[in-house]
Order: structure tokens, then sequence, then C-alpha cells
């Protein structure tokens, strides 16, 4: 059953920052916004925060904020390469943006790799 519940200023303002970027398209994530790049998820509302994929150097320098958490999508699984940001004014997810950047470069670099060879 998917997730129904989001901030829709938080998606206001991540789409007025993440749709102007070329190649990033809108769509679903559990039923929720996500943000793409080349077809493959770099960002999603969840609750009242936003989760981004992000390579190990900006995870550790996130995860040392107290706003930011490890992303466990309906309380199961950690998602090892993806964060939580939880802001109540939806306008300090701009203060992101770089980060945001490093995300959805971070997934188009995975999506270019060669698919590893089975055993």
């Amino acid at each position: 059953m998917p997730i129904s519940e989001f901030n829709e200023k938080h998606r206001e303002v991540l789409d007025s920052m993440l749709l102007e970027i070329p190649g990033v398209k809108a769509g679903k994530m559990f039923g929720l916004p996500g943000y793409y790049i080349n077809g493959k998820l770099f960002a999603c509302l969840y609750e009242e925060g936003v989760a981004m994929k992000v390579p190990d150097k900006v995870r550790e320098r996130l995860m040392a904020k107290k706003d930011v958490e490890m992303f466990v999508p309906m309380g199961k699984h950690k998602m090892k390469e993806w964060v939580l940001i939880n802001k109540t004014n939806s306008k300090d997810y701009l203060k992101y943006e770089d980060d945001f950047i490093s995300s959805l470069e971070y997934v188009l670099a995975l999506s270019k790799q060669a698919p590893k060879k089975k055993k």
C-alpha cells in the first residue's frame, strides 16, 4: 500500500529548484513525489521530509546535522545510500541545492556503469 503523506509546500520548493535542471523529471515513488534523472530516482518526498541518494562523503557530512537521518521507508529497511532531511520550513531545502546536484550526479554516474556480470 503506497504512503500518501507528504508536505505539499516541500514539493513546491523542490519543483522550483529541481525541475529547472536539464534532464530532471518529476515522477512517483511509493505514490509520493519523486525526482528522476535518466529514469533513476535520486530524491523523493517522504512524510514531513525529503530523501535523497548520495555518495558516502556527502552522506557522512549530512548525517552530522541534527535534522538528517538514515532513510528507512515504512520503518523497514535502512537504505544505506539514502538520507532523510527533515525541515519544517520548506524554503530551507534550497540551502541543500548543492547536495541535490551531488545526488543527481551520483545517480547519473551509477546508471552509466556497466552492469556486473553474473558468475
